[in-house]
Formats: C-alpha cells, sequence, structure tokens
C-alpha cells in the first residue's frame, strides 16, 4: 500500500507555515489537517505527543491521517521536538525534517 505524508498543523502557527512552505519546495504532496478546527485530530495529536504540538508530520497509509505504525516511545520526560519517531516527527527544523523525509523514501538526498 502507498504512503502519504499528513501535517498536523494549526493555521496560527509560523512552523506549520514554514512546514508547508517546505514540503512545497521539495514537492512532496501532504494532507494537512487543522487541529483547531478538527478536535478529533487535537486528541489523537494529545495521546501520540502528550499536547498539542504542531506541526507534527506522520507518515499515514494512504487514506488515512493516523501513523502507518506505532510511533517509538519519547524516553520519559522528554521533549518530543524534532525527535524521529519512526512514523511521526513534530516540530522538527528544516534540516531534520528533510532528513525524516529522505530516511522514509519520500524525497532524494
Amino acid at each position: 500500500m502507498s504512503r502519504q505524508v499528513v501535517v498536523y498543523m494549526s493555521p496560527w502557527c509560523s512552523s506549520s507555515a514554514d512546514t508547508q512552505r517546505a514540503l512545497n519546495e521539495w514537492g512532496v504532496p501532504a494532507t494537512f489537517v487543522n487541529i483547531k478546527e478538527d478536535r478529533a485530530a487535537a486528541t489523537r495529536l494529545r495521546g501520540w505527543v502528550g499536547f498539542e504540538s504542531v506541526p507534527t508530520v506522520v507518515l499515514a497509509e494512504a487514506g488515512t491521517v493516523e501513523p502507518c505504525e506505532p510511533p517509538a516511545p519519547l524516553v520519559s520526560g522528554s521533549s518530543p521536538r524534532g525527535v524521529d519517531r519512526g512514523s511521526l516527527i513534530t516540530e522538527a527544523t528544516r534540516v531534520q525534517l528533510r532528513a525524516w523525509l529522505v530516511k522514509q523514501g519520500l524525497l532524494d538526498e
């Protein structure tokens, strides 16, 4: 089955806007989920990250918006920001996001 990028975002978040710009620049198609409009999505995000941390980028099976596999657990008390959790990365810098996309096979180095 093919996979897609899903970005959990908020319209007020400049990092969400930058992630959208980066994906557009790199030619990576993505589905954007606004957690301020979709409260079920916000609940899912809190379950994965611990709080409503945006942007959170997920590798999902085509047609879905949830990780294709359970995200790797975080070390207790650690920040999720910029941590490659396999099928998910939260608040990544452009460098971290690009490396994650390359590792997922969605972008060439």
